[in-house]
């Protein structure tokens, strides 16, 4: 009697569980763990190798391998300064006219396009040009952070393993995640806020079966930066605490003013593009004019140049003056725009923690000047404002609050934090709508601020449901349209483009030109065979969000 019982339990259980084993085993996820933990070591060496090559570079012009260097400027020749940002910027000037195929270094919106578009991968030999580019760039004072060039090599280096294993898009996009992740936690000494980055921001979904292997991605990551780097915080700053919670309608305004930073700080970098496209220059002297103003810049105001935490810490301790926080907030915005808008390599988390530090220690002073007896340190601010501005502008309030605790190493904030963040995005997305990334997807025609519905329909094609005509592959199709027939498709027209000509027209099916004679029929598109895909699409997207 007891051995039966135990023979159905057992039976039981086998049957509940063999299921689950199974649809593990087939979607070879012990393979993706195995590699998301390669793939964090990977980005992680790649990050301290990158980080160290700044340093040389900088080296090499100022003496001094770390962010603190400002106390060694004060030795070196003023004309050093101001030539070796157009210095560099020669260099970054002829790799990208000669070597990078798409004249620009790599950034976090390119690893976002590579996860939304079908079939788009990332070079990894791109995302080492583009590293190469970009250390060549801070390490000779260009005003950008480094955080979203590693962010795209450590993704660029996911994507070619992912490529080379043959793995399918699903499986391919977590390990896209998993190395911008590796490259966050080992950028700031971060590993939580690189697991929530790479969901928030990369995959824009979160899902039980890419958890793991980002989490052990990111915990890869951490573990190698430690190793070469020690355990302490980017960011080393008192202990702070809230005075009073009368204080919370200024953090509330605090929010409001990061805001609107954040957003003078993004229209600034793409004025700056737009203009400078405007200019009829060949793209290698760019980085040289650009390089020769960031140096005028620096002669008198060097706070400005490179990657500038050791401002930011400054500005976290109260050591700046309220009216030189003031000019540098001005003089950053425009040397980060200029840094843009000459191709420098370099991304926007940096100098957004730097305007945002600052920002906040001048709204912290001015309040203990207002209400001296209710008012926090202005230190406390400072990391508020940090935190406000830097989530604003890459549309990522929960991991950027996550990082702003694992970067100060201060917890007991999360409440006055999470307000003053909260409304800073919250004012963006009234009055912007998008952030920086999406912004940049947006000028190259991908739009996912909207859910996946409509990236869907601009990434499906005409080509994926046409019905060939035979023939058609050598262009001896036999159907001609006739005279005044203009209501046609071709194969390159999106979905789209396609949906809104079948309600147009009211019919069922269009005929589909090539694209050489627009009058000779090649195919047939189906109305039903577009639905039958967007249907599936989207069962596939709930599927791997689901799962």
């Amino acid at each position: 009697m007891l051995f039966e019982i135990t023979s159905k339990t057992i039976g039981l259980f086998s049957q509940w569980i063999r299921p689950n084993l199974s649809s593990f085993t087939t979607h070879r996820q012990p393979l993706i763990w195995m590699l998301g933990i390669i793939i964090g070591i990977g980005a992680a060496i790649l990050v301290v190798l990158f980080n160290e090559f700044i340093g040389f570079v900088q080296y090499v012009w100022s003496g001094e391998r770390s962010e603190i260097f400002l106390a060694k400027l004060k030795n070196v020749h003023f004309l050093v300064i101001l030539l070796t940002p157009a210095a560099g910027g020669l260099i970054v000037g002829l790799l990208l006219q000669f070597v990078l195929k798409i004249h620009r270094a790599g950034s976090v919106a390119d690893v976002m396009e590579a996860r939304h578009v079908s079939g788009r991968k990332l070079s990894f030999r791109e995302g080492v040009w583009s590293a190469i580019v970009t250390v060549i760039s801070l390490g000779a004072g260009a005003s950008a952070g480094r955080e979203g060039p590693v962010i795209h090599l450590g993704a660029s280096f996911a994507s070619s393993l992912a490529s080379k294993m043959k793995l399918p898009e699903k499986s391919s996009r977590t390990l896209l995640a998993a190395g911008a992740a590796s490259a966050v936690s080992a950028s700031f000494n971060a590993p939580i806020a690189g697991v929530l980055f790479a969901h928030e921001v990369i995959l824009g979904h979160y899902s039980a079966r890419s958890f793991v292997p980002i989490v052990l991605s990111s915990v890869s990551g951490t573990v190698i930066s430690r190793l070469w780097l020690g355990e302490d915080t980017v960011f080393s700053i008192p202990s702070y605490e809230i005075i009073s919670y009368f204080e919370f309608p200024a953090f509330f305004l605090l929010g409001m003013v990061c805001a609107f930073v954040a957003i003078i700080f993004q229209f600034s970098l793409f004025l700056a593009d737009y203009s400078a496209k405007k200019l009829d220059l060949p793209l290698w002297i760019r980085p040289v004019l650009g390089g020769l103003a960031l140096g005028i810049i620096g002669t008198y105001y060097p706070q400005i140049l490179g990657i500038g935490y050791e401002t930011t810490n400054d500005a976290l301790w109260t050591r700046i003056p309220v009216m030189l926080m003031v000019v540098l907030i001005t003089l950053k915005i425009f040397a980060s725009a200029l840094t843009y808008a000459s191709r420098f390599g370099g991304g926007v988390f940096s100098p957004a923690l730097y305007l945002g530090a600052l920002t906040g220690g001048v709204f912290g002073i001015t309040a203990a000047g207002i209400l001296p007896e209710m008012a926090s340190d202005p230190g406390l601010y400072a990391i508020l404002g940090m935190g406000a501005v830097a989530a604003t502008v890459i549309g990522a309030p929960i991991s950027t609050t996550v990082i702003a605790f694992e970067l100060t190493g201060g917890y007991t904030l999360s409440i006055a934090l999470l307000l003053t963040i909260a409304v800073s995005h919250g004012i963006n997305q009234a009055i912007h709508g998008r952030s920086f990334f999406h912004w940049q997807l947006e000028l190259r025609g991908l739009d996912v601020r909207h859910g996946p519905y409509r990236a869907m329909l601009r990434n499906l094609w005409v080509s994926d449901i046409m019905i060939e005509l035979d023939g058609s592959a050598s262009g001896q199709g036999d159907d001609v349209l006739a005279e005044g027939d203009v209501l046609v498709l071709k194969p390159t027209d999106n979905f789209e483009t396609a949906l809104k000509l079948f309600d147009e027209t009211g019919e069922m099916r269009l005929p589909v030109v090539g694209s050489n004679d627009h009058r000779k029929i090649i195919a047939w598109a189906e109305y039903t065979n577009a639905i039958d895909l967007i249907n599936q699409s989207l069962i596939d997207v709930q599927e791997e969000e689901h799962q």
